[in-house]
């Protein structure tokens, strides 16, 4: 995969069947930063926003997330930090034992994420590899961790599994950067938006 670029990336969401594309991600990104704003409709909070950013060294090994969620009752945050060890930090420098183990995340709602594991972990055509994800859902900001698989199962698609006994799996085609197009029923990459920026 190529280095990445500085650029603009957009999705729209298509999750939310009663209010088709109420949703959109915008998000700019950079060689080892991502900022990003996402509006979207939660069925049981109603409409929110989440704003993310993310540093990762220049292995696609995360080691800051920042992440606030503003609703019409409250606003939220939370901010993790790591060493790439599978040990997470609070902003008090204190371990959070839960997530132990975990070496990535995955944000909802957001693709963005996704491409963490296949750009810091490259698979062989048919490879199938697990991981253990810290998994955050906006509006609330919980964690969870969660068992997912990743397979390549062509140059630029990857099969994502949800291995929490869901049995939900999906195949994602990805960019010449490994980062996410579309998401079958989730989100739709906007391709207008997806030009290198002037960084």
């Amino acid at each position: 995969m190529t280095r990445t670029r500085c650029r603009t990336l957009c999705w729209a969401s298509t999750w939310n069947t009663a209010e088709v594309d109420a949703g959109l991600e915008h998000l700019l990104l950079t060689e080892n930063d991502a900022d990003s704003v996402v509006l979207a409709l939660d069925e049981s909070a109603g409409p929110f926003r989440l704003t993310y950013r993310l540093h990762w060294d220049e292995t696609w090994q995360i080691r800051d997330a920042e992440l606030v969620v503003a609703t019409a009752q409250a606003t939220r945050s939370l901010s993790l930090h790591t060493e790439g060890d599978g040990q997470w930090l609070d902003p008090g420098g204190r371990v959070i034992a839960e997530l132990q183990g975990c070496r990535d995340i995955d944000i909802w709602p957001t693709p963005f994420t996704n491409t963490f594991p296949v750009r810091r972990t490259p698979l062989a055509m048919g490879e199938r590899r697990l991981f253990q994800m810290v998994w955050i859902r906006a509006p609330e900001l919980t964690m969870q961790v969660k068992p997912q698989a990743y397979t390549r199962v062509s140059d630029r698609c990857y099969r994502y599994e949800n291995l929490d006994g869901s049995g939900y799996s999906a195949e994602l085609p990805v960019d010449e950067d490994g980062i996410v197009l579309d998401y079958p029923g989730l989100f739709r990459r906007l391709p207008r938006a997806a030009k290198p920026g002037g960084c």
